[in-house]
């Protein structure tokens, strides 16, 4: 790549075509994270039991092919323990939703690895960039790596995918598309550090984030959504009988993790609103009206959530608004570090 581009006329460097070109894949990771809250609350993840990287790229076209994903797939103990007796139609619905998901994955990786090279040979990317880029393409092909690690944690003995795997794997489709949106706007409003915002709340608040987002991974593992139905009390009390003697449990426990991912929203939630309070008289502007706006959003499905019963499209739009949460943080932070006058 190298050669070549020595060869070429020199160009002068696009940060703004660069910035776009990663709020584009920004886009398409938050895709990604909402058809993932699909393939997993319709169970839909461990319907493909091989990770064919460039064979999988096509479903299956004929019936034949179709019988021979099916009957991998009931060797699997998804289908032993729980799906026993299900049709070839119902397979063909979950198989759908983790093809799509698949498929999206390989789509990110193309649009991410072909305007890189050719911004790359064409010298368009920005000096100090390049190693950025290539870090967050690094972290994309680990993210298919532990896509499959998540995936082959559920294939023996168990009906679903290992928690904690879940959890790693929710962590980094985050990480990559806030690393996209924090380096599109360093490109377009520059990277020079400010020292006369509010700046300090930054990482406490990201890592309050991180620490509810994971718990609402374990969440979605175990199904803790189910264990109770009713707010602001759990069985019948704020604090539940028996729950702090259970916190040995905290990331295996249904209820000890519902429990948890529950009680640190209202904690979340405070502080999201207290930075955008914070913002907001400090000039701000929308990025604090968005904040606030996106986090009170947030609270609201987490609690429809729970009255309702986990229905798809409720848990769905609560993955969403977890993304939309981590892109508007980011947001506000860039402005608090490093943005315009």
């Amino acid at each position: 790549m190298a050669s070549l581009a020595a060869s070429l006329p020199r160009s002068d460097a696009r940060p703004r075509d660069v910035a776009v070109w990663l709020l584009g894949i920004a886009a398409l990771v938050f895709a990604m994270v909402v058809v993932g809250g699909i393939t997993r609350l319709t169970e839909s993840g461990l319907s493909i039991t091989r990770w064919d990287v460039v064979s999988g790229t096509l479903p299956p076209l004929t019936e034949s092919e179709w019988f021979r994903q099916f009957t991998l797939y009931q060797q699997s103990s998804q289908y032993q323990l729980m799906n026993r007796g299900m049709s070839l139609a119902e397979f063909k619905g979950i198989f759908f939703w983790e093809y799509v998901h698949r498929l999206l994955g390989r789509l990110i990786g193309l649009a991410f690895a072909l305007p890189l090279a050719w911004f790359w040979i064409r010298r368009k990317i920005p000096a100090g960039y390049k190693p950025r880029l290539l870090a967050l393409f690094a972290l994309g092909g680990l993210q298919g790596a532990i896509g499959w690690w998540m995936v082959a944690s559920g294939l023996v003995d168990r009906t679903e995918v290992a928690p904690e795997r879940l959890a790693v794997h929710l962590s980094n489709a985050f990480i990559i598309m806030a690393g996209c949106i924090w380096t599109a706007l360093d490109l377009i409003d520059g990277d020079k550090p400010r020292h006369d915002r509010p700046r300090v709340w930054v990482w406490p608040l990201t890592a309050l984030l991180a620490v509810q987002i994971v718990w609402g991974a374990f969440t979605a593992g175990l199904r803790a959504g189910h264990a109770s139905d009713t707010w602001p009390l759990m069985f019948g009390a704020l604090v539940p009988d028996g729950i702090l003697g259970r916190a040995i449990d905290a990331v295996s426990d249904p209820v000890s993790v519902q429990f948890i991912h529950r009680s640190l929203a209202w904690i979340a939630a405070g502080a999201v609103l207290a930075v955008a309070a914070r913002l907001w008289r400090a000039g701000g502007g929308v990025r604090a009206l968005a904040l606030g706006g996106v986090v009170l959003a947030q609270f609201v499905l987490g609690v429809s959530v729970i009255l309702n019963h986990v229905p798809v499209w409720l848990g769905v739009a609560h993955q969403a608004g977890a993304a939309l949460l981590v892109a508007a943080v980011v947001w506000a932070a860039h402005w608090s570090r490093r943005g315009p006058a």
